[in-house]
């Protein structure tokens, strides 16, 4: 376990970065600026300094020669957020500083804070092809999707991907990315979880001064994605009066900064994501129809694991591999045991199918090559569609009315988990407040 300062004055990336380090099962206090760094240095000692290159009192740089006036020598990483930059910084470092780009990834951190993986010996398995390094499946519905994918990546066109939650939308689109070839980043963005006071900031950036907390300027993703891929996942769930600032975007390729005057050029593919269907879209006012025109030029439907059973064997080797890769062990799964895999629906989709299979994972005697599956597959999800289903509904009832009634269910099933609630309610975390409140119902589950 590593002690680890993270010293970076983007609160919302810091947060990020937090859950992430604490995950991967270290210690981290963070710092916002070099005077904050400074402070935790005269009674404490860390053995890695996460850094950012631009902090709002001078440049990260500093404190390496502030560590070297007072003796300490932790491993360092620079985060920047431009190639070049990092370049730079290569030449000015010594070589045991190390260098990151934002945006982050797990797999980067992983990295620097634990080294590379170590290798197992295991016995040799039949290769599983990886379509486009992320992709896997070989029925026909995944044959359809590859083709679309191959031909929109020889294209610049935006892409909408449409598909129930936890179906994958996230990894086409990092297909789509890997077979465009192109030389900027995949940038991802969720626009259910923002705000409408930070939504704004976050797609076109801000100036310093632009609002209260504004303490230094900020690239927007669209920016950050310049060259490469823009993510923006359950973009439905965007406030409507956000819509024309997106759709100017859009048209002009240009965006202007949050309390800025300038338009600045971006050129990025927009690869956006849903869970809500066409006719949702088009009946409940929740997308204009402009914007969708835009965003969707190439719409493509992701098949629910249900419709591709065959592939569910191939999933469940590729995700027992990789649990057996990062903890050394040899688990394997016997013929029967992908057979009744086979036989679930998976509400939940290929989410699901890999909860299950870390959950069996984590229950399994290691001392054995046995993987142990649970008596019942279902998961709350399942149970609550399930249940609602299943649930009689009285003539005269009012949409609000059954609408409560399964929210209010949904959340006594999980206990009051709104996150879990939500996901299995297939709406955003933002939205289930928003329900709650519109009916009076958000005390009940603080």
């Amino acid at each position: 376990m590593l002690n680890i300062l993270l010293v970076d004055d983007d609160v919302e990336f810091s947060d990020v970065i937090c859950h992430i380090v604490e995950f991967l099962g270290h210690n981290i206090n963070t710092a916002t600026s070099l005077k904050e760094a400074h402070q935790w240095f005269e009674n404490n000692t860390f053995d890695h300094v996460l850094l950012d290159f631009m902090l709002p009192d001078g440049s990260g740089l500093h404190l390496l020669d502030h560590l070297k006036m007072i003796g300490q020598s932790p491993k360092v990483t620079l985060i920047s957020g431009h190639p070049s930059v990092k370049g730079i910084l290569a030449e000015m470092c010594e070589p045991n500083v190390s260098h990151l780009l934002k945006p982050l990834q797990r797999e980067d951190l992983e990295l620097v804070l634990n080294g590379p993986k170590k290798t197992v010996k295991k016995e040799k398995s039949a290769a599983i092809t990886h379509h486009f390094d992320t992709l896997i499946g070989e029925s026909a519905p995944m044959q359809q999707l590859y083709t679309m994918i191959e031909r929109v990546a020889k294209t610049n066109a935006n892409v909408m991907l449409m598909g129930e939650s936890g179906s994958g939308k996230e990894v086409v689109a990092q297909a789509i990315h890997n077979a465009s070839k192109c030389e900027g980043p995949l940038v991802a963005s969720n626009c259910g979880a923002l705000s409408k006071e930070l939504i704004g900031s976050e797609l076109f950036g801000h100036e310093k001064g632009a609002f209260t907390g504004a303490i230094a300027r900020k690239e927007g993703v669209f920016e950050q994605a310049d060259g490469g891929t823009l993510f923006l996942d359950e973009v439905t769930e965007m406030p409507i009066g956000m819509q024309p600032n997106l759709l100017r975007v859009l048209e002009t390729k240009k965006v202007t900064r949050v309390g800025g005057n300038r338009e600045l050029p971006v050129n990025c593919r927009v690869i956006s994501a849903t869970n809500r269907s066409l006719t949702d879209l088009a009946q409940n006012n929740i997308l204009r129809e402009d914007i969708y025109f835009r965003l969707a030029v190439f719409p493509i439907d992701i098949p629910p694991l249900r419709e591709r059973k065959e592939d569910i064997p191939l999933l469940a080797k590729a995700f027992l591999g990789q649990l057996n890769d990062e903890n050394g062990t040899a688990f394997a799964w016997a013929n029967e045991q992908l057979k009744e895999l086979q036989t679930y629906d998976w509400p939940g989709n290929v989410r699901e199918l890999r909860h299950a299979i870390h959950r069996a994972f984590i229950m399994s005697d290691p001392q054995t090559s046995t993987i142990s599956l649970p008596d019942n597959l279902e998961s709350p999800f399942s149970r609550v569609n399930t249940q609602s289903e299943d649930k009689q509904v009285s003539a005269g009832q009012t949409i609000e009315e059954v609408e409560k009634e399964l929210i209010h269910a949904t959340l006594d099933k999980v206990q009051g988990n709104k996150t879990l609630a939500a996901q299995m309610l297939g709406i955003s975390t933002k939205t289930l407040y928003n329900r709650l409140n519109a009916y009076g119902g958000i005390g009940e589950y603080k």
